[in-house]
């Protein structure tokens, strides 16, 4: 019987692979792997000998990667984003701390869910090291596929192809209206659209959860949307615009809530009839390290006191 093909794999190898996509060019590679360029073809051409496929199609300005070569580059990037995790795990260890753990997220969970949650992890693992990143939705399961999160908070409706990979929808609930506390709209007897359309907003970006319901929110009402706006995936800029202007902006219930209670934003008191949801998604391979365990187990927590605030407001 024929020896697997990837026992023969090294790191470096990995990273020859990666370097040969990343530059297109044999000798460029070859220079940075700190090998000559007969000897990396010659690696290459047995590897796809082995492989049984051409990884790269060869032409006149270079290397480009095949389709069965995309896919065992995503293997390679997987395998060694789980290795820098790896490396800073154990740093972070040795130094004396509980370990990392990289969450990922976007849209309105970065203002209520995400940081509240940190805290909850802070008081469980002091010494944990916990990176946050923020980005577009559309790049946050590719990221937790890949390595480089550990755990994402985001809009339900991310596709999750790698069985890695595990979901759980944190709650549902409708968007709203804000604006500051002393904005003009809070002087009429009764809003309507006609009068929020009169104002410039403050929205959040394209493909992000609320702006979906936001825009659905419109078509069901009938309604154009606003003819000047300002779009951000920035929540703390969102917020500095709505507190020193006119603008109105759409959040959902939670960061809603915060806002009040700070006395900062108000709820506009317009019906949109829309929801959005929040889910939570990880790496099973990844949840056995300890400062993910406690970070799903935090996020898991602050959910659910939101969900006993709620209650408590609405009896009381």
């Amino acid at each position: 019987m024929a020896m697997d093909w990837t026992h023969r794999l090294r790191l470096r190898n990995l990273q020859m692979l990666l370097s040969l996509a990343q530059t297109g060019n044999m000798s460029h590679s070859a220079e940075a792997m700190h090998t000559t360029q007969p000897g990396l073809s010659k690696w290459l051409k047995e590897l796809e000998a082995d492989v049984g496929m051409p990884l790269f199609e060869r032409h006149a300005r270079g290397l480009r990667p095949t389709a069965e070569g995309k896919a065992l580059l995503a293997h390679a990037r997987r395998i060694e984003a789980h290795l820098d995790n790896a490396r800073e795990d154990m740093l972070r260890m040795r130094e004396g701390g509980s370990g990392l753990v990289t969450i990922g997220f976007a849209g309105a969970s970065s203002v209520d869910t995400v940081p509240m949650a940190v805290l909850r992890i802070r008081e469980k693992l002091p010494t944990a090291h916990i990176r946050l990143l923020e980005t577009k939705p559309e790049q946050l399961i590719e990221a937790l596929s890949t390595g480089l999160m550990d755990i994402v908070v985001g809009p339900s409706e991310l596709a999750a192809p790698d069985p890695q990979i595990r979901a759980e929808e944190l709650y549902v609930e409708p968007i709203h209206l804000v604006a500051r506390t002393d904005h003009p709209i809070f002087k009429l007897e009764q809003v309507g659209w006609p009068d929020v359309l009169r104002y410039p907003w403050a929205l959040w970006a394209k493909g992000t959860p609320v702006r979906t319901a936001f825009d659905k929110a419109l078509v069901l009402a009938g309604q154009a949307p606003p003819r000047a706006y300002v779009e951000s995936n920035a929540a703390t800029l969102t917020t500095t615009l709505l507190l020193n202007s006119d603008m109105i902006g759409v959040t959902s219930r939670r960061p809603a809530g915060r806002y009040r209670r700070m006395n900062l934003l108000s709820v506009i008191p317009l019906d949109l009839a829309v929801e959005g949801s929040i889910t939570l998604y990880w790496r099973e391979d990844a949840a056995y390290r300890l400062a993910v365990a406690t970070a799903l187990e935090g996020i898991r927590e602050v959910v659910r006191a939101f969900a006993d605030e709620d209650l408590h407001e609405l009896t009381r």
